[in-house]
């Protein structure tokens, strides 16, 4: 799904990518893209201040690289997709009749 500022063409010059944060290991970071689930080690020290494990980032490409340095940490998008993962688990609980399974 894309979502406004992504895709290509989204910035100048280039396109804006989703990275979520998938762990830290002092000092990289290692994060996933959101479109294609490549993975990629970052030296902390090239993104964001504050940046944490699942941490939801834009990051700027040009020519098909990823831009670490002009990387934004999207709160608001982190937020939206906790609230869906949320719902989600609470439609599951919801059909769950609960008690041991017998097989």
């Amino acid at each position: 799904m894309t979502r406004p500022g992504e895709g290509r063409g989204a910035g100048a010059g280039g396109e804006t990518r989703i990275w979520v944060v998938d762990r830290v290991a002092k000092p990289l970071a290692v994060l996933v893209a959101d479109d294609d689930g490549r993975g990629a080690d970052v030296p902390l020290a090239r993104l964001p201040a504050g940046v944490r494990e699942g941490s939801v980032l834009r990051v700027p490409h040009s020519d098909g690289e990823p831009q670490w340095d002009g990387a934004e940490v999207d709160d608001e998008l982190h937020q939206t997709r906790l609230n869906e993962a949320e719902a989600a688990l609470d439609r599951l609980r919801r059909r769950d009749p609960g008690g041991d399974i017998t097989l």
